[in-house]
């Protein structure tokens, strides 16, 4: 195990989280075609989506990795 390792680890995981949780959200959003009433609660529900999406593909991806 290196550097690169957990590097890409963190990485890949960042991007397959944030790319699923951004799809979550966008499935989720009641207001497609008018992105300017996007409500603030909307976007925490997205930001929190995102994040915890995050931190679920690094986990799955370290896990695989290295066990």
């Amino acid at each position: 195990m290196n550097a690169f390792d957990i590097l890409m680890v963190l990485a890949l995981g960042s991007l397959a989280g944030a790319g699923a949780g951004l799809a979550i959200g966008s499935v989720l959003e009641k207001h497609k075609n008018h992105p300017s009433k996007t409500t603030s609660h909307e976007i925490t529900l997205n930001l929190t989506l995102v994040v915890v999406c995050s931190c679920i593909g690094i986990a799955i991806l370290s896990w695989i990795s290295f066990y």
